[in-house]
């Protein structure tokens, strides 16, 4: 049987544990990623034990307690700490989640958090975005028309709305770009630099749906490869972990959908 393994450098260490939880009854702990680029040592998981009583409910409350009085070198991305901007996307207990929406009391009695995985880090828990962020500027995510711009907004009937929020908010338009779902892609693990991935496409598929856009077969010629879209499997880990409940899969296989129907 074949065997992996990471190159060494690459090999997770134990790292250093500290209790600062103090006479604390209600206490967890957190196991954290730890890669510094500035130093040779490779990436290692520090433990910290607070008391659950001087923070928020949620892991990223947890995490900015920890930086804040514990260890204040931790780096990890946050900023509207309500689940709409996707800067806190990582992985907790082995689920790709935001960290402001992800309550303690669902975790496990050691919660570990690493960043997204199969993607590069920049430091702790900051995975490096700028491939995706290119391949999502690759589908021209904004409004293309050829008729003249009307004198105020471009109008479209409420069921053409709906097709983009979806009757429960669930549509298309309400992706944040956390990358949750890419990340947890085999697919996209296999072939990042040519697939989309999950994220992407379901962007891609928020302009093709837009009544408003008038773009819509040479969106879906730029989509028509063998790698870009075909990539995907239907595996559904995307649907699965989508923070925000969407539905990248559905999203993806209108899209072929339409492709067949284009001819």
């Amino acid at each position: 049987m074949a065997q992996f393994t990471l190159p060494k450098n690459s090999k997770i260490t134990k790292g250093q544990h500290t209790d600062a939880s103090g006479d604390g009854k209600n206490t967890k702990t957190f196991k954290v990623y730890r890669w510094n680029p500035d130093d040779e040592a490779n990436p290692r998981l520090d433990s910290y034990k607070i008391n659950l009583d001087d923070c928020g409910p949620m892991v990223l409350d947890a995490l900015l307690h920890i930086k804040n009085t514990v260890d204040s070198t931790l780096t990890l991305r946050r900023s509207c700490r309500e689940g709409i901007c996707g800067s806190c996307a990582m992985n907790i207990d082995g689920t790709n989640t935001l960290a402001c929406t992800k309550s303690i009391e669902e975790c496990s009695e050691n919660v570990k958090v690493t960043p997204l995985p199969h993607m590069p880090v920049v430091k702790d828990l900051v995975p490096d975005l700028n491939h995706v962020y290119a391949q999502y500027t690759s589908i021209e995510p904004w409004l293309k028309t050829d008729s003249p711009a009307p004198d105020r907004e471009r109008l479209q009937s409420a069921e053409d709305a709906n097709i983009l929020n979806g009757d429960d908010g669930h549509g298309p338009a309400g992706c944040i770009l956390c990358f949750c779902c890419s990340t947890s892609c085999p697919s996209y693990w296999w072939n990042g630099d040519r697939f989309l991935g999950p994220a992407i496409l379901l962007q891609a598929y928020r302009w093709i749906a837009d009544s408003r856009d008038e773009f819509t077969g040479e969106r879906l010629d730029a989509l028509e490869d063998p790698f870009k879209l075909y990539r995907c499997h239907t595996i559904m880990n995307c649907t699965k972990t989508c923070p925000k409940g969407l539905n990248p899969a559905l999203a993806i296989a209108e899209i072929k959908k339409q492709m067949v129907a284009k001819g």
